[in-house]
């Protein structure tokens, strides 16, 4: 049995109060490095190791230009998004439950990167193939 896991950009919050009282650009806006509904395809095989490139040309969906999305063709993961969903896309990667006893699903989690202004919500999915 082979893991892939997929990552789902599910929703992006913003919070300009947070931003004009603590941010040196109080107008810095909404994360500018992913949109809803981009998706991602991680692969650690013979052939790709999409793990340790921090996730560098996994896009596969976006409405956006691809060369402008973290995770796209041109650039790797945000530092803050990759800290918060490295561990769980490396042990979907290796086969084991992302989430056992959190989730209704045990190989899917829903997390967030740490930018307490404008946080991105990713879906993380384990997907078991031949």
């Amino acid at each position: 049995m082979k893991h892939k896991v997929k990552v789902t950009v599910i929703d992006k919050k913003l919070y300009p109060e947070l931003q004009h009282q603590y941010c040196a650009d109080p107008d810095s806006g909404a994360c500018p490095c992913y949109n809803v509904d981009d998706e991602f395809i991680f692969y650690r095989d013979d052939k790709r190791d999409d793990f340790w490139h921090t996730g560098l040309d996994t896009l596969v969906k976006t409405n956006a230009n691809p060369d402008t999305i973290a995770g796209g063709p041109k650039m790797p993961f945000c530092s803050e998004a990759w800290d918060a969903i490295a561990r769980y896309i490396y042990t979907g990667l290796q086969g084991g439950s992302i989430m056992k006893d959190w989730m209704k699903d045990e190989n899917t989690m829903i997390t967030c990167c740490s930018d307490g202004t404008r946080p991105v919500i990713f879906k993380i999915e384990r997907i078991d193939y031949e």
